[in-house]
């Protein structure tokens, strides 16, 4: 005999309360829903692991680990934060994600950041000759694209990408560095006393008169 706030409310039972107490009815729910999972599905229901406070159970590797961002990655949608797997089988399911929906890592990226696939980016290539759009390196593997409307450019190697992305692709600020390279702000030793010299720019325009 139990209190009948012990068990859950149901307008279609007598009094308006269920014939089974909470825990027994919850416990009745999950054994139920276990077996339409088996006749239906062929698998076996997850089973609820104790573990102590600010640690968590990962259903892969069955590991109890502690609840902090060094073993469960961080996630918006996850209970406390946090996503339900720890950070190895994490980044595993990902990998295995991309490569059965995708065909790999690299083809997920092209489409993902630059809406292209591998296809596409060996066509550009072909067209490039095979070497980098800028210094005509061989195999290079960097899809550049304009920051602004996302539309892809060509094909860069690593350093002449990494450059344009320095450069903030600023036409203006690539052109002062062309000037810049080609010595007009190249700083030199100019004799402005006998046996006396200073270090001098030629922005600075000509030494001093030696008359005096």
């Amino acid at each position: 005999m139990k209190p009948l706030t012990e068990f859950h409310v149901s307008p279609k039972r007598r009094g308006g309360r269920g014939s089974y107490c909470k825990p027994c009815f919850n416990e009745r729910s999950k054994q139920s829903y276990a077996k339409r999972v088996a006749d239906r599905d062929g698998r076996e229901v997850r089973k609820n692991v104790e573990v102590p406070d600010g640690h968590r159970f990962c259903p892969d590797c069955e590991r109890i680990l502690p609840l902090t961002p060094d073993f469960f990655p961080r996630s918006k949608n996850g209970r406390q934060g946090s996503g339900g797997y720890c950070k190895p089988c994490h980044n595993a399911r990902g990998k295995e994600s991309k490569q059965r929906l995708h065909g790999g890592s690299r083809q997920y990226h092209l489409r993902r950041r630059y809406g292209i696939d591998q296809e596409i980016f060996d066509a550009m290539l072909a067209d490039q000759g095979g070497v980098c759009a800028i210094c005509d390196a061989a195999d290079p593997e960097h899809v550049d694209h304009d920051h602004r409307t996302g539309a892809v450019r060509g094909i860069l190697c690593f350093n002449c990408n990494g450059g344009l992305g320095q450069f903030r692709d600023n036409i203006t600020y690539l052109d002062r560095a062309i000037t810049y390279l080609k010595g007009h702000h190249t700083w030199r030793w100019v004799l402005i006393h006998p046996g006396v010299y200073q270090r001098r720019s030629p922005a600075w325009g000509p030494p001093p008169s030696l008359s005096s």
